[in-house]
């Protein structure tokens, strides 16, 4: 699994290594040249619900138990500080224009959607419109 950029932890976390590889090769991969953006915007892309962390988050942890309570398990990609620098211009668009600086992780996308961090989860959970919104994406069946 290491070979694929991909570090499997005790809690349930796979890293993935976003950074491009510093040898040429003649892999036939086509993932070889993408940016650490594009491979945000495509990760968002195809998984329905995903969070952006750092390594140790304690608030992605509450986020995953949270979600894991719901009956949803996130996929989880842990950012190394060079990456976490590209979230924002990866996210511009999902935030309508509203990011003014960096931002911090966690961020949680649910289909494709930018939810925002934990204290936006936690809202969304309280009013009533989480279950139906992973529900919508396929997430949840009920």
């Amino acid at each position: 699994m290491q070979e694929l950029g991909l570090e499997r932890f005790s809690n349930d976390v796979v890293r993935l290594d976003l950074t491009p590889p510093q040898t040429s090769s003649t892999s036939l991969s086509i993932d070889e040249e993408e940016s650490t953006e594009a491979k945000i915007r495509r990760l968002i892309s195809e998984h329905p619900v995903i969070i952006f962390s750092r390594s140790s988050c304690c608030m992605c942890h509450v986020m995953k138990r949270l979600l894991a309570t719901i009956g949803v398990i996130p996929t989880v990609i842990e950012l190394d500080d060079h990456e976490v620098s590209s979230l924002p211009t990866a996210l511009e668009e999902e935030y309508s224009g509203e990011v003014s600086a960096v931002v911090p992780p966690p961020a949680l996308f649910i289909g494709r959607e930018c939810v925002g961090g934990l204290e936006s989860l936690v809202a969304l959970h309280l009013s009533g419109q989480l279950v139906p919104k992973l529900v919508q994406v396929g997430a949840l069946w009920v």
